[in-house]
């Protein structure tokens, strides 16, 4: 996998083509969990994907609150991916809801910037629960959803995801889906589809 010394400078959107052109030439379809954090920012994603990946959605997200906000959240997922039709079968996998394990997280970080340190935290979290399912299920690739979203940093995200991809030896799809008018595509499936579009991230600390 290539590591990059600047990821800031890098177009992940170019690199995330090039990856699909390489293995089209090679015709073959390799399996990617995809962590996802929301099903109205999976929509996009999962109908570029599937094209190319045999996808599992990995669900997992203990930062959001509250309980009843968790629970909707992961609901419209498992409603999106039923409804969804995609040219391999998409398949749905939640990790266990523990907000205590985001809390421990955040220690000392509450009062920080959205955007700043405590949500790259929160980024590793569930990325490093997605690359250790990713290396236990044998799947060839994991990434994530939440660059589909402008306020995310997808520098910080890829950068993050090629270490784990060295630590659990599962190769990291680089991407930054909010290009090409990716987040756009994601507004207008989401209405399409009714999904429901919170208006906070997720977190107690963003709810505020």
């Amino acid at each position: 996998m290539k590591d990059y010394p600047n990821y800031t400078t890098v177009n992940f959107q170019k690199e995330l083509e090039k990856e699909l052109e390489k293995l089209t030439g090679e015709g073959r379809v390799p399996s990617l969990l995809l962590h996802s954090c929301c099903a109205p920012c999976s929509s996009y994603c999962l109908t570029y994907l599937s094209d190319y990946f045999w996808i599992t959605v990995d669900y997992y997200n203990p930062n959001i609150y509250p309980p009843e906000e968790y629970r909707l959240r992961a609901e419209e997922q498992k409603r999106l991916i039923e409804r969804l039709p995609a040219r391999h079968p998409i398949t749905y996998m939640e990790g266990a809801y523990r907000p205590e394990v985001f809390f421990e997280m955040a220690k000392g970080l509450e009062e920080v910037k959205e955007g700043g340190e405590r949500c790259f935290r929160c980024y590793e979290l569930r990325l490093r629960e997605a690359a250790e399912r990713a290396a236990e299920g044998g799947f060839d690739y994991f990434t994530t959803t939440l660059s589909i979203s402008p306020l995310k940093n997808a520098a910080k995200l890829n950068e993050i995801g090629a270490r784990l991809s060295q630590e659990y030896q599962v190769s990291y799809l680089y991407s930054d889906f909010k290009k090409k008018n990716g987040y756009r595509r994601s507004l207008e499936l989401s209405e399409e589809y009714g999904l429901y579009r919170q208006n906070y991230c997720g977190c107690v600390y963003s709810r505020r």
